[in-house]
């Protein structure tokens, strides 16, 4: 088994299998700093992951999917498991899109304690993000062990 194989599978085990995982969500705000530069922005949300990706619930007009949409670059950093991650987020539009019903269905399974209370699914703005990893490191047994992946070219450097 690879590097990547076997980082992936830890990967799986540790936020897939339903689980509903809290991430760190870092995108890049609209608004710039008094130096001019772009400011960050960081919020923790609840995510399901699959495959290289976590997806997430929210509303079109907030404003972590107003800065997706403005720049597609973001970062995880995953609550207390020592994985973070670069990627790509995408916006795959309203939760009832035809398109989107496989994954509402795994989503509405994995946040079924709270998904029916915080969601309206009948409002056209409520919608399923994908962030996608590009980059990202698994750190096993505070640093006893690293995978350093590339999700683009599937390798994994320890």
């Amino acid at each position: 088994m690879s590097n990547y194989e076997e980082g992936m599978k830890l990967l799986e085990e540790k936020f897939g299998n339903g689980k509903d995982n809290v991430i760190a969500l870092a995108t890049i705000s609209h608004e710039l700093s008094e130096s001019g530069l772009p400011k960050p922005c960081v919020r923790d949300v609840d995510a399901y992951y699959e495959d290289g990706s976590f997806y997430i619930v929210t509303y079109a007009l907030s404003k972590k999917v107003k800065q997706i949409e403005l720049n597609p670059e973001v970062a995880i950093s995953v609550n207390y498991e020592d994985f973070y991650a670069t990627g790509t987020g995408y916006n795959l539009g309203w939760v009832l899109d035809p398109k989107n019903a496989e994954i509402r269905t795994k989503l509405r399974e994995v946040f079924k304690e709270w998904y029916d209370f915080a969601n309206d699914e009948s409002d056209v703005n409520f919608c399923f993000v994908q962030i996608k990893f590009n980059k990202g490191t698994l750190r096993i047994n505070h640093g006893e062990k690293f995978y350093k992946f590339d999700f683009i070219t599937k390798v994994a450097n320890q």
